[in-house]
């Protein structure tokens, strides 16, 4: 596991859930009401992102240029320990603003967590088992793009990924895409209709919560018809090798 990769997944997919995580759930909107700070993440050697709060709303933007509170890693070992952990940042600007970091920030954190690391007994709760699997979908696809971009073995299998979208989709649920350009992926987090080269479909959120979860086998799933692909079937074949090592940044 490259240590650079899993930068660009922390930031980019696990902070990266952010936005949405404020606009699912009402516990986490509420500590963003009425805030207008912004939090920058300038990983040396590695990503570089601001989320914005504002308006009661949160986005998530590249680049650290106009953040009000910036926080700098001299690595992305040192920034991956802040994802587990291990690491306190210290802020080179916006201490006047650091009360929103330690408290609102946190439980913004806390509460992301126990969405994507859930409890068995909190996904017997429909709603909960939703939102859950809807925030980890969109991660996973944007693991992907940042796997297929930074890994080796991801860079291998994006460099046989011919342009186009791979249009990723729950039958109930929500849809995403993987663009590639020159065998640079990146995700997409709306569905893009018909405009796809190729797609791959999970029936149903419960079937895409099993393959998430490890609980069943994705070859065997598209002979039982819970998994449907179509299109060009070597942009599949090819996001599906990405796909393997997702389970491996993100355990």
């Amino acid at each position: 596991m490259d240590a650079k990769t899993l930068a660009y997944i922390n930031l980019n997919a696990i902070l990266g859930s952010i936005p949405r995580l404020c606009e699912m759930v009402p516990e986490a909107k509420k500590l963003i009401e009425g805030k207008d700070v912004s939090i920058g993440f300038d990983v040396k050697d590695g990503p570089a992102a601001t989320l914005v709060f504002k308006d009661g709303k949160c986005s998530f933007v590249e680049g650290v240029d106009n953040c009000d509170v910036k926080l700098p890693f001299s690595s992305p070992e040192k920034f991956n320990g802040l994802i587990d952990g291990t690491t306190t940042p210290i802020p080179s600007k916006g201490f006047t603003k650091i009360g929103f970091l330690l408290k609102n920030f946190t439980k913004l954190t806390d509460i992301l967590t126990n969405y994507l690391q859930p409890e068995p007994s909190a996904l017997k709760d429909p709603k909960f088992f939703e939102t859950s699997t809807i925030l980890m979908f969109h991660l996973i696809v944007e693991a992907l793009a940042q796997i297929g971009n930074h890994d080796d073995i991801g860079k291998f299998s994006a460099s046989y990924i011919t342009d186009g979208a791979i249009k990723v989709a729950i039958g109930d649920g929500p849809a995403a895409a993987i663009d590639a350009k020159n065998h640079v992926l990146k995700a997409i987090h709306e569905d893009p209709g018909d405009n796809y080269t190729s797609c791959m479909e999970f029936k149903d959120i419960r079937v895409a919560r099993d393959l998430f979860d490890g609980n069943i086998n994705a070859v065997a799933s598209i002979g039982q018809g819970k998994v449907r692909i179509r299109g060009m079937i070597s942009q599949v074949d090819n996001v599906n090798r990405i796909l393997d090592r997702v389970a491996l940044y993100l355990t």
